[in-house]
């Protein structure tokens, strides 16, 4: 019977890449996709080698597994569709996301939006889901001493933003709550 098998998968592999490309590329809008599917089936084949029909079989069972791939693959998309556009429903629906025309927006607000998104996203992390640095850092995937010094100069920034805009930034804001 024969070759190990890493030397039989190498052999199938050599031997029916080219065609399960083809066969895949025919069949995916996207070439990503197309190479995640040839991926997957080859992952497939080697973990069942001993499954796999000798010879020119070996082609068309490739065929038959890429074939299941596809349609797993068409599923997940179908789910993940599904899933949007229910959660576009809902968030459509929420009072949370509903974002207030540019002109109701309050003097804070339209300081709030001239920080960068990095200073934006460091007090949004602090002011609603309510995270200390600590967290920031596991969050951000940072150290803790650079969240910290981070959130300092993204408060002090937006602190210059409010008092350029005359407003007292005690009184207006929440986010400076925590000191690093």
């Amino acid at each position: 019977m024969g070759a190990d098998p890493e030397s039989r998968f190498e052999e199938i592999y050599g031997s029916s890449y080219g065609p399960l490309l083809g066969y895949a590329l025919r069949r995916c809008p996207d070439p990503e996709d197309a190479a995640d599917v040839v991926a997957e089936t080859f992952m497939v084949a080697w973990r069942r080698i001993e499954e796999v029909p000798r010879g020119g079989e070996a082609k068309l069972w490739l065929f038959g597994v890429a074939r299941k791939v596809l349609a797993n693959q068409r599923r997940g998309e179908r789910r993940h569709e599904q899933r949007t556009a229910a959660l576009r429903a809902e968030l459509a629906a929420s009072p949370l996301v509903a974002e207030p025309p540019a002109e109701d927006l309050s003097q804070v607000g339209r300081v709030f939006r001239t920080l960068s998104d990095d200073d934006r996203e460091l007090l949004s992390l602090v002011a609603w889901e309510l995270l200390d640095p600590g967290q920031i850092a596991k969050t951000l995937g940072i150290s803790r001493n650079a969240a910290r010094v981070r959130l300092y100069r993204a408060r002090k920034r937006f602190a210059r933003g409010l008092a350029a805009a005359g407003i007292d930034a005690v009184h207006a804001v929440v986010i400076e709550g925590s000191a690093p």
